[in-house]
């Protein structure tokens, strides 16, 4: 089992001491011991360890630990965003969209939830659904594509996008409805997201 997991962390290239602290420091900050969890979280995130970096930007964001600070909750996501972690991209892209802790920038905003989206984040596919049923954030109007993201994020455990889906279901025909399940279908994480469909343009 030791063997095991070491052979991961290698495989993810953390180290292993990294590793242990960020797992230590997740672990203080879900018992709510927000003082343990920053001694723990800091040097891998300082290392440059992804997911310590978000979870240091969440307290930051949250004033769990250390004063709140939006600066420094945008700071540490970022880096975990750049360095491809989807649940860092998926809040870059809400602090863009919102204009908290960052300058608003809906195009900015949509890149990064398209980012997170096409690694299979169910908030982030909500997200860009939503843009396109209701043509905001300069997004086109596509009922075929906001119905795609909609059943991607279903799928994904996302539960408000089931109703979703059903609303914009009520304004799409036979022909449409069937493009979108088929897109959703051929859709793989990893892979990019159509930008546009057949038949679903207003």
């Amino acid at each position: 089992m030791k063997k095991l997991t070491l052979a991961i962390l290698f495989a993810l290239g953390l180290h292993g001491s990294a590793m242990a602290g960020f797992l230590e420091g997740a672990s203080a900050y879900n018992a709510r011991n927000y003082a343990l969890a920053l001694k723990e979280v800091t040097p891998p995130a300082k290392a440059g360890d992804a997911d310590a970096q978000h979870l240091l930007g969440l307290m930051y964001y949250m004033g769990r630990g250390v004063p709140r600070d939006y600066k420094q909750a945008f700071s540490w996501h970022y880096k975990a965003a750049l360095q491809g972690k989807a649940d860092a991209q998926y809040v870059i892209g809400a602090m863009y969209y919102t204009g908290n802790a960052a300058p608003q920038d809906h195009v900015l905003a949509v890149q990064w939830f398209r980012k997170a989206a096409e690694q299979g984040h169910p908030d982030a596919q909500h997200a860009l659904g939503l843009m396109y049923r209701y043509h905001v954030a300069g997004m086109p109007q596509d009922v075929v594509l906001a119905y795609m993201l909609m059943n991607l994020a279903a799928a994904g455990g996302h539960r408000n996008a089931v109703e979703q889906r059903a609303g914009i279901a009520r304004q799409m025909s036979q022909e449409q409805i069937e493009e979108a399940q088929a897109l959703s279908r051929s859709w793989k994480p990893g892979t990019p997201l159509p930008a546009q469909s057949r038949t679903g343009g207003s």
